[in-house]
């Protein structure tokens, strides 16, 4: 007797994704189902009878034919989808969609007929770049700004600041005031969730809390209490305070100002370990024009990615930015945990989603740029030799060697490929791109890595009041 085989017929459906039909013989339902009796007498408890001499009739009497059917049909479709997959040399990016559903199927379904299903994923998208040669991008040319040398020395200053009481005047701007608030939504007279602090330090800044609670306290004497009527911006981030108007009753419990060192060699010394103050200001100056240089690469690299990804003719399916979304939401939770935070009552279902919808933007922006790369290197046929990932290894030998952690070095192999692969495809970007440098305004943005190497002892700061968050 001749078995029966799978047909598969195969369709293209919009943004990337594919359809298959397939017809499964009468022989494979057959199979499937008593292979799932079989499995189901081995390890079922019924009384009167020895595990695994369960008679069929039995059986199927205590366990219901429905839910016999519904265990086979599982194994059906998945074996099924399986080897479809492998006639047609299909790599999914997607669990499989049943069209019809389960349940319809379910209830027609019968082991003696052959068994018609429709199943969809999504599938990598045909990469192609309408050009990729002759790309033109405008970017601002910035100037360095001296200024931002004198902007990190008085940050290092007031890092290093003692911390005095003061006591014979009200709250002014950059001082530290230790305050307690408690907030309600003015229409509903609602506490407002995180919106409410026995005890905080907080710095006196503008822009510091939402407009209005730091000028409010500007003024005021210790032990003073003070309403403040005020309003959440319309795009603020917690989707319950946007534009709503709140008052908060504020006391003002303590009052701190910062005490800043002099500029000067003693200073230097303290701060970045240096002998002198001009040495300070130098070392300073190297690492800001540094991290301005390399501002200015990433700008120049952004703006050739996305003239490069609007060149880019495919359809992105909705796994791929689904997984990307997946990934940066695991990225942050892994953040999270190095810094001691619990990962499961801060991760709440509310907040995944929260995440997925705000990241997505940004996630269906890096897989248009990664497919265009893509797309880049197949068109341009710019590869990476294995001799150069060898070579790059090397230069980790030494890390490698005192490293604690188990190192995959498969890994760590896919992830130099992947480095050493863009480093390529932008070079040729640059090579094969014009680029026009317009007059932007001189720039103070970059800012040095802290030169400071230990915090002055005499500086006090609450551990218990750096536990405590507010969402204003």
């Amino acid at each position: 007797m001749i078995k029966e085989a799978l047909i598969v017929k195969t369709t293209a459906l919009p943004q990337s994704r594919i359809a298959l039909e397939l017809e499964i013989p009468s022989n494979t339902c057959k199979s499937c189902v008593n292979e799932t009796i079989n499995s189901i007498s081995r390890s079922a408890k019924i009384p009167g009878f020895r595990l695994g001499k369960i008679p069929k009739k039995v059986l199927i009497q205590r366990i219901g034919i429905t839910q016999l059917h519904a265990s086979a049909l599982e194994k059906i479709i998945d074996k099924s989808w399986n080897e479809a997959l492998k006639m047609e040399s299909i790599e999914p990016l997607s669990e499989p969609e049943l069209v019809d559903g389960f349940e319809s199927l379910l209830k027609n379904f019968s082991p003696d007929k052959p068994l018609k299903i429709t199943l969809q994923t999504d599938v990598a998208p045909l990469l192609k770049l309408k050009k990729s040669k002759g790309l033109s991008v405008e970017i601002k040319k910035n100037k360095f700004d001296p200024k931002s040398i004198d902007e990190a020395l008085e940050k290092s200053r007031k890092q290093l600041a003692n911390i005095v009481p003061v006591n014979n005047r009200p709250a002014e701007l950059g001082d530290i005031a230790v305050v307690s608030f408690k907030g309600i939504y003015k229409d509903s007279k609602k506490e407002i969730e995180g919106g409410s602090s026995e005890s905080m330090d907080l710095e006196l800044e503008k822009n510091k809390m939402i407009p209005g609670f730091v000028e409010g306290i500007v003024g005021m004497q210790i032990d003073e209490n003070k309403t403040l009527n005020l309003k959440f911006p319309e795009d603020y981030s917690h989707a319950d305070s946007k534009g709503r108007e709140a008052i908060f009753e504020v006391s003002l419990k303590d009052l701190k100002e910062k005490e800043l060192p002099e500029l000067n060699d003693d200073f230097a010394k303290q701060s970045g370990n240096k002998d002198s103050l001009k040495e300070l200001k130098k070392d300073i100056e190297n690492q800001l024009k540094e991290n301005f240089e390399n501002t200015q690469k990433n700008i120049k690299i952004e703006a050739l990615m996305d003239a490069l990804s609007k060149e880019l003719d495919a359809e992105i399916p909705k796994a791929m930015i689904d997984i990307e979304v997946r990934n940066n939401i695991e990225q942050t939770a892994q953040r999270f945990a190095q810094q001691g935070m619990d990962i499961k009552s801060t991760f709440t279902p509310e907040l995944v989603k929260s995440l997925a919808e705000s990241t997505r933007p940004q996630a269906e922006k890096n897989v248009q740029r990664n497919l265009a790369l893509k797309a880049l290197s197949e068109s341009e046929n710019i590869t990476v030799e294995d001799k150069e990932i060898e070579q790059k290894i090397k230069e980790y030998e030494d890390e490698i060697s005192k490293s604690s952690k188990q190192i995959d070095i498969q890994k760590l192999k896919e992830v130099l490929r992947n480095d050493l692969l863009k480093e390529k495809l932008i070079i040729w970007l640059e090579e094969n791109s014009t680029i026009k440098e317009i007059s932007g305004k001189s720039t103070a943005k970059s800012t040095a890595k802290s030169t400071t190497k230990k915090r002055n002892p005499n500086k006090n700061e609450s551990k218990e009041n750096k536990k405590k968050k507010t969402n204003l």
